[in-house]
């Protein structure tokens, strides 16, 4: 595992980007849709995760899901305002809700979803302006790679 970064360093997106393309080749592996995720706090990985359903047999078990979740049990809350969730694809309503409910500060994606997504695709659940909670947005980070990895899986599964 690489070591965390110094606390308060700045890293570019793309250095967490590569952390959560990773976790998606485990995904991809396991012979899941390839979509890896991180969350950083303060300049280290607490929460790492990549989609886990068929393994699992756990619907929920996406790969930002499975990040939030580390990362709460690293920081010991639910809550895990501070903390950026970089994610390889766009999230799914499920996903986007609990971003919201664990009230991250940033959002990183790589990949638009334009057919589940949703942030920017057919639905924005984040940043609904009845909501309460906003989140910074970020989109298209490595979106190539990320698109890349997802339309290879694909590809090899309809062949």
């Amino acid at each position: 595992m690489p070591e965390p970064f110094p606390k308060h360093e700045t890293v570019p997106d793309e250095r967490w980007m590569e952390e959560a393309l990773r976790l998606a080749v485990r995904a991809q592996i396991a012979d899941e849709v390839p979509v890896g995720a991180v969350v950083v706090f303060e300049g280290r990985i607490v929460g790492r995760g990549w989609n886990q359903v068929v393994t699992l047999s756990d619907p929920c078990a996406h790969a930002e899901i499975q990040a939030l979740r580390d990362a709460s049990r690293e920081l010991g809350n639910y809550r895990l305002g501070g903390c950026q969730l970089y994610v390889t694809l766009e999230p799914c309503a499920m996903c986007a809700g609990a971003i919201v409910h664990a009230r991250i500060d940033r959002l990183v994606f790589g990949a638009r979803d334009p057919k589940a997504g949703a942030v920017s695709g057919i639905m924005q659940v984040i940043n609904h302006p009845k909501l309460n909670h906003k989140i910074e947005v970020v989109e298209g980070v490595l979106s190539g790679r990320c698109m890349e990895i997802l339309q290879a899986f694909f590809r090899v599964r309809r062949s």
